[in-house]
């Protein structure tokens, strides 16, 4: 081989191996999202999965993350079964090698699937679950969801003042991790105001009856119901307290399970009054807030409720902790996340030292009116 003939080859071969790098460089950085895409919790988990592809769909769009990768979403439906959850985050780091994983949607499945996550290093954020003890599972799990303990106090306070509320009767369903944290959020803060539990009422997340329950409470001449419930159950119990007479003077009060439009979807007209914590409201003021709600309702042309919010300010903190770790590495991103300043449609965010929201600052209080949230006057 004369000499001639070796730099061509040479350059042949810098040439495919510049290519080759450019190729790699290109390739999508996958990350997995674990959701209710059906069964009962499937109306928060397609909210979630909207917010997801409308930010990551901005983000591409914009040059993507870590000098021009686009983020390449893969959904895995656990339809609120943690046996699914699990199942879905083996296959998910196992199979499909995601970097990182967003999701489960409940509390209940991040119990389950976030050990998956932490023992392989790899980061996992809920957004959606508010339970206590979520980010104690280990040093990989996050979350970018307000916990109920943040949450309740302000929307009971709220109530109270408004209202007069001097006795209540408090529900929950027994047999979902995040509905009892709930409760006990609501049963501590009743106790420290000083307002009187005057029975407490238990149910299933499946049940459809609650006039035992219901029943029993409309002879105790309470001021307000207070309801620890997802919005199947939810929606279903505040029909009913009304159809069993109990007046709309007598306000329910619901924990972040009734932050859905389907519990107004199920009740109708007897949700108005309903009233609610959340860390995000469709009418926010700002640009930001404003662009994000145009976009979604063009994009799905639906309204967009708190779980697609926090859903769409998560892949953004997710992407800009990409860009902060400089490559999509597993254990320089959940580094990278702890440094989070984001400032989104929730308002300013970081995570604190138990890899949770760092304040609490943009909770409002809402309440239904006509099928949509209002803010609480």
């Amino acid at each position: 081989m004369n000499r001639r003939t070796v730099l061509a080859a040479a350059a042949v071969f810098s040439a495919t191996a510049a290519l080759s790098g450019l190729a790699v460089a290109a390739e999508p950085v996958k990350v997995g999202a674990i959701e209710c895409l059906t069964g009962p919790a499937a109306k928060y988990g397609t909210m979630i999965k909207a917010g997801f592809d409308l930010a990551a769909e901005e983000i591409n769009a914009k040059g993507g993350i870590l000098k021009g990768r686009t983020i390449e979403l893969i959904y895995e439906d656990s339809a609120a079964q943690k046996e699914q959850a699990i199942n879905a985050a083996k296959k998910l780091i196992g199979r499909d090698h995601v970097v990182a994983l967003l999701g489960p949607t409940l509390s209940n499945e991040m119990f389950a699937a976030g050990p998956v996550a932490n023992e392989r290093g790899l980061p996992i954020i809920g957004t959606s679950n508010t339970a206590k003890g979520i980010t104690d599972i280990g040093e990989f799990v996050f979350r970018t969801s307000l916990p109920e303990s943040d949450v309740l106090p302000v929307t009971l306070k709220k109530a109270q003042a408004k209202f007069g509320i001097k006795k209540v009767a408090l529900l929950y369903s027994n047999d979902d991790a995040f509905t009892k944290s709930g409760f006990d959020v609501f049963k501590e803060t009743l106790e420290k105001l000083g307002i009187e539990i005057a029975t407490i009422e238990t149910f299933s997340v499946k049940d459809t009856d609650f006039s035992p329950q219901l029943t029993k409470i409309k002879s105790l001449n309470v001021d307000a119901l207070v309801v620890s419930a997802l919005a199947e159950a939810g929606g279903g119990l505040v029909l009913q307290a009304r159809q069993l007479g109990i007046p709309k003077t007598v306000p329910i009060i619901g924990g972040n399970g009734f932050n859905s439009p389907k519990i107004a979807e199920i009740a109708g007209d007897s949700a108005d009054g309903v009233i609610i914590g959340s860390p995000w409201f469709i009418a926010k003021e700002g640009a930001q807030n404003k662009n994000f709600v145009e976009s979604f309702r063009k994009k799905y042309n639906m309204d967009p409720d708190q779980f697609a919010a926090q859903a769409y300010d998560t892949m953004y903190i997710l992407a800009a902790a990409f860009d902060r770790a400089g490559e999509a590495d597993s254990k320089k991103l959940r580094d990278a996340l702890t440094k989070t300043d984001n400032n989104g449609l929730l308002g300013p965010f970081k995570f604190g030292a138990d890899r949770s929201p760092a304040t609490a600052e943009g909770v409002v209080v809402t309440t239904i009116k006509g099928g949509k949230f209002t803010l609480l006057q």
